[in-house]
């Protein structure tokens, strides 16, 4: 540390984080507990030299603050925490360790495991935790980085698509574009490889309307993954909330990661599609009391940390991975909002799905509330209350399944909905009273909330489990590739292999798996709520039974473009099916069927026939061998405005399920239902040939496990 030290003046508070104003940097950190806090400076040309050391002299409101004049974008920083060593009381100040700023815009460098990285002694042999350890981190953490924002946004402005309108794509930056060959090699798994022409021009060839990102915030690879020669592929590990992720940038880390990610948004919403964020909000990269000490641990462990009342040396640990973010302090929850707000109106992202959201709404006692501190704040903040919110409603804490339970202004991951889809076609008994409420929008889970059909995010297959090929072709987890003597990824019981796990030639086998795949991607698309469609489910991309790929950096987890003939058919079938949602107002509901009480349904907007061509009753429902069943949509019967009162006419929709393994006749309904029946989809017969119009009580066959859809025109 021998380069000149400049005078560090007192700044201000606020902004948090590191801001440049044209002269100099006002460094601002949050810390209630410590002593002192000062910043590190290295040097720019040499990343592991560092220059000196400023004590931040000011400290308001529990923020610690100074200005440096001199400094600009590309310092590279990081903070060094005083105050007391007590484990045993939930303190773990350690000046010895370099912390990165909670509120870095970039971030340079990754997590060395090889430096002392962890803020107690590992070699003590008993009680480790509570040994402060003495030597410098420096060398095995990233640094912070100041940055400035002079990106040109254009014209760019929210797209603001309509929930009943959008069709979600879960995708991962890195495996979606890694091995595309139209995208220049450099370019390849990076956020400018997510905007280059040929991925949005599949995009939109496809017929979705939003991109949801993997996680995309700074993250660290575990250090048992990299003793195994692994990483943490899926990025729920979160180190930076405010950085996009240097391993996604073909610009470098020192900044070019940030103008890089805004011109993909920028390139997205020119195409019509949205960006969604996958947020991981519920814990951090820092683990449990054995965990490093790399930002929030250091800064203030007892603000940060939700720590067991009775023993503050240990966490509460609702996310299965060593920690919880403290929620009830007004600190952290301040700490999120900053953040999402920073990646809407900074980065111009449309919305966010919350990791685990559950833990966000646990109160004082430890339980879930409706109105936690933090479902406060969004609810009333003019920024984040006019976004997409979709919360996946569980975690693995006590009363941690949420389904239905969120309030206002979010939607869900309806884990009620996958179950169920998967349960029916897989022909199991006593399903169909709980499939016509996830069909026509799970009024029973969102109506008394005060939230219509869009708070169901449907889905039959995500990044975490089977992707939807392999849910059809492995009745076991085949995880062997993570390294945990396949203990990992838990059991997807509702998966089945129909006699061969895996691969087959078997022509009988291949045709009921194809046909499957198509059954689950129309019940998807004809489904009321936001379908929601896995990365590479449209051609089939497998994991070879892997159901939790999250440390799988390679070709095992990357979208593949080599299609064969049956991929590119089931491809042309979901484009088809998407299209199909999007033409039809009636899959397009703002609010739910007012017949959709599924045994007393009086008003025809909504109907549900067995396979003679009758209503169904109550007691129908009730029988546990049930699995055919015919949903009539009324596209005309009653007629809703649009946002701007015009009126909505579209045609009705009929669709019949066979989750029976043997053939079945269906009597259309009577004639009052509609003179004639043109089919549009039969997930039996990819064809595509033109069939000839079947009249109102006329039958039509659908072979074992199938899906028939038939139009009959609106009355115009």
């Amino acid at each position: 540390m021998t380069a000149h030290r400049p005078r560090c003046w007192p700044g201000k508070p606020h902004p948090l984080g590191a801001t440049f104003d044209g002269e100099g940097v006002n460094f601002a950190v949050f810390s209630e507990h410590a002593t002192k806090v000062v910043v590190s400076i290295f040097d720019p040309a040499d990343h592991a030299r560092e220059l000196y050391r400023l004590t931040l002299p000011e400290h308001s409101e529990h923020v610690w603050h100074g200005y440096v004049p001199g400094l600009g974008p590309g310092t590279l920083y990081g903070y060094r925490a005083y105050g007391p060593w007590d484990p045993k009381r939930g303190l773990r100040f350690n000046p010895n360790k370099l912390l990165l700023d909670p509120y870095a815009k970039a971030i340079h460098g990754k997590v060395n495991w090889r430096y002392p990285v962890l803020g107690y002694d590992p070699d003590e042999e008993q009680d480790r935790d509570l040994a402060m350890d003495d030597r410098d981190s420096a060398l095995g953490v990233p640094r912070s980085v100041v940055t400035v924002d002079d990106f040109d946004w254009e014209d760019d402005a929210p797209l603001r698509t309509p929930l009943k309108s959008t069709v979600l794509y879960e995708l991962h930056v890195k495996g979606f574009t890694r091995l595309h060959p139209e995208i220049p090699e450099a370019l390849r798994g990076t956020y400018s490889g997510l905007a280059h022409p040929a991925a949005i021009r599949y995009l939109q060839d496809l017929g979705v309307t939003a991109v949801e990102l993997l996680p995309i915030h700074e993250a660290v690879d575990d250090g048992f993954l990299v003793e195994r020669g692994l990483r943490n592929y899926w990025g729920y590990n979160t180190l930076g909330y405010f950085a996009p992720d240097q391993r996604f940038s073909s610009r470098g880390s020192m900044g070019g990661q940030i103008t890089e990610f805004k011109e993909m948004v920028k390139a997205l919403h020119r195409a019509g599609i949205e960006v969604l964020l996958d947020v991981v909000y519920n814990h951090t990269c820092e683990g449990n009391h054995l965990g490093p000490t790399l930002s929030l641990r250091g800064l203030d462990n007892q603000t940060y940390y939700w720590l067991k009342p009775d023993e503050p040396r240990y966490y509460l640990d609702f996310t299965g991975t060593g920690n919880s973010l403290n929620v009830r302090h007004p600190q952290v929850v301040k700490l999120i909002c900053d953040s999402l707000r920073y990646w809407v109106q900074e980065m111009h992202v449309d919305g966010f799905r919350f990791d685990l959201a559950t833990t966000l709404a646990r109160t004082g006692d430890g339980g879930y509330s409706r109105f936690a501190p933090f479902l406060q704040a969004v609810h009333q903040d003019p920024v984040l209350s006019k976004v997409k919110l979709i919360a996946e409603p569980w975690d693995l804490g006590p009363g941690g399944y949420q389904v239905g339970n969120f309030p206002v202004l979010w939607s869900e991951w309806n884990g009620r909905y996958r179950d169920t889809i998967r349960k029916f076609w897989k022909g199991d008994e006593k399903q169909i009273a709980d499939v016509g409420w996830r069909l026509s929008g799970s009024a029973d889970l969102y109506q008394l909330g005060g939230r219509k059909p869009q708070a169901s995010i449907n889905f039959i297959t995500a990044h975490d489990g089977f992707t939807l090929n392999d849910l059809v072709s492995y009745s076991q987890k085949h995880n062997e590739a993570n390294l945990e003597q396949n203990r990992d990824g838990g059991n997807d019981n509702e998966s089945w292999n129909h006699g061969v796990e895996g691969p087959t030639s078997d022509p009988e086998i291949v045709a009921l798996r194809e046909r499957q795949k198509r059954n689950f991607l129309a019940t998807l698309m004809v489904s009321g709520g936001v379908p929601m469609l896995l990365m590479g489910d449209e051609v089939s991309r497998s994991q070879q039974g892997n159901n939790n790929a999250y440390c799988q950096d390679n070709e095992l987890s990357w979208m593949r473009w080599d299609h064969d003939e049956r991929q590119r058919a089931l491809l042309e079938f979901t484009r088809k099916m998407i299209r199909l949602r999007r033409e039809q107002p009636v899959l397009q509901r703002r609010r739910f069927f007012q017949g959709a009480h599924i045994w007393d349904s009086q008003l025809k907007d909504l109907a549900w026939f067995r396979p003679d061509g009758r209503e169904m009753k109550r007691e129908d429902w009730e029988l546990p061998s049930v699995r055919s069943i015919g949903m009539l949509l009324g596209g005309d019967a009653i007629p809703t405005p649009d946002e701007r009162g015009n009126r909505i006419v579209g045609d009705t929709l009929l669709v019949l399920m066979n989750a029976h393994h043997e053939a079945m006749s269906f009597t259309l309904p009577a004639v009052e239902w509609g003179r004639d029946w043109e089919v549009v989809v039969d997930t039996a017969d990819v064809s595509g040939a033109t069939r000839p119009s079947t009249p109102a009580g006329g039958k039509i066959e659908l072979v074992g496990r199938s899906l028939v859809i038939l139009r009959r025109p609106a009355a115009v």
